[in-house]
């Protein structure tokens, strides 16, 4: 059957995917993706941020697979190019867009005092990937330094004083969209281990286009800093006792030398360890900062079938946290335990870059598996699924990360695999 599911899949996918381009309309000037169908409720129309960036991952292995060489660039580099056109002077980019304007909560530019989430810090990533697949940097020259201000916009406005992590300003739009560690709590209060991981290979891309682009002395500048944030992860983030990393709270009363309350030992600590078991403890290795000793502790958490390792892939919350909850809902999409593509191909990922080849194998039979019997049984994807019987919870026609089990599929056919950035 697992050979049956994966041409299955890999047809759907290759015949399928050009149902997510969309052409210019409205303020979107440049042609773009979204993650799914036209028909689709919810996500027919709109320009994502993560979204768009694992969906030319996507492109790209259909690219590698197939005579179509070239077709999708227009697309991807439009997603891009779209983003970059409304990013405003002090490099505020907004985390998705419509034709008819931007999705907003509240003002997260300069009279908002930076104080909402903006696009999250994948767009150099993204631009990185199209460009090692183009084997050329040249059309976004003229857009690098608008990139730039964005990631300096990250570094100036979104990362904490005293560790050096970057925070989540409000739980607004995050994409892991129900985190616990994010969810309703205070603002500012959350370094979050995945938004850590990305700035990371975000500041690393950044990093390369400049090199690309001949800048060598500010690619060396930026590469400074990602090993900063690496550093900071590994001092904040990774809890010894348990052998993994987490998200860190940074909400602690500031020192007041006047309180004579306090003045005999203030705090020496600058942050505390969120212990919540979630999918996205894995992504410093996908990032590729973890040391190898830190990566065998955490396959072994990956292991457990108590917690992570379910029949279907990951859970993307532990079973054993009390927060645990497979129910349906959107707004926000529920990430509190059932399986999602992306979060499965990234942990897939991040197992082969350390050599776990044989759990990595398993894990993408298991997606093969979960989304060959969802074609079987519907014909189409959903957006999340049931960790233990695979049955799909909401979202008929997804499609976005899910097409990433193409990209899997070349892996276990021993054939090149596109991978991001």
């Amino acid at each position: 059957m697992l050979e049956r599911w994966k041409r299955l899949l890999e047809d759907d996918i290759r015949q399928s995917c050009e149902q997510m381009m969309r052409e210019p309309a409205g303020i979107l000037t440049h042609p773009y993706t979204v993650p799914s169908t036209p028909d689709s409720p919810y996500y027919s129309s709109a320009l994502w941020d993560w979204d768009s960036w694992f969906i030319s991952a996507v492109l790209g292995q259909v690219e590698a697979d197939t005579d179509r060489r070239g077709r999708f660039f227009a697309y991807e580099e439009g997603c891009i190019l779209n983003f970059l056109d409304h990013t405003d002077a002090d490099g505020v980019m907004p985390i998705q867009l419509k034709p008819d304007g931007p999705l907003t909560h509240r003002d997260a530019g300069r009279t908002g005092d930076f104080s909402e989430n903006m696009h999250k810090p994948v767009l150099a990533q993204h631009a990185a990937m199209i460009a090692q697949r183009r084997g050329d940097v040249e059309w976004l020259a003229a857009h690098i330094d608008t990139l730039g201000l964005f990631l300096s916009r990250y570094l100036e406005s979104h990362v904490h004083d005293e560790t050096g992590l970057a925070y989540w300003q409000t739980d607004f739009a995050v994409g892991v969209d129900n985190d616990p560690s994010v969810y309703y709590r205070p603002e500012k209060s959350t370094a979050s281990i995945y938004l850590n991981c990305l700035l990371y290979r975000e500041l690393l891309a950044y990093g390369y286009l400049l090199e690309e682009s001949g800048r060598q002395v500010e690619a060396n500048r930026w590469r400074g800093r990602t090993q900063n944030l690496a550093d900071a992860v590994n001092t904040y983030c990774w809890d010894e006792r348990d052998g993994t990393f987490y998200s860190v709270d940074l909400n602690l009363r500031p020192i007041d030398e006047d309180d004579w309350l306090h003045s005999g030992a203030p705090r020496r600590w600058s942050s505390l360890l969120l212990r919540i078991d979630n999918w996205s403890s894995f992504l410093p290795l996908w990032a590729g900062f973890a040391s190898q000793e830190q990566a065998e502790r955490m396959r072994q958490r990956y292991l457990d079938p108590r917690t992570f390792n379910a029949t279907y892939g990951v859970r993307t919350l532990s079973r054993l946290e009390k927060m645990y909850d497979l129910r349906a809902s959107n707004n926000p999409s529920n990430w509190l335990g059932p399986i999602w593509g992306i979060s499965n191909y990234l942990v897939f990922r991040g197992l082969l870059k350390y050599g776990f080849a044989d759990d990595a194998r398993e894990l993408a039979e298991k997606t093969v598996r979960l989304f060959g019997q969802d074609m079987d049984a519907n014909g189409c994807l959903h957006e999340y699924y049931h960790p233990d019987s695979g049955e799909p919870i909401m979202t008929k026609g997804f499609q976005n990360w899910n097409f990433l089990v193409l990209n899997m599929i070349a892996h276990l056919d021993g054939r090149p695999m596109v991978t991001e950035f």
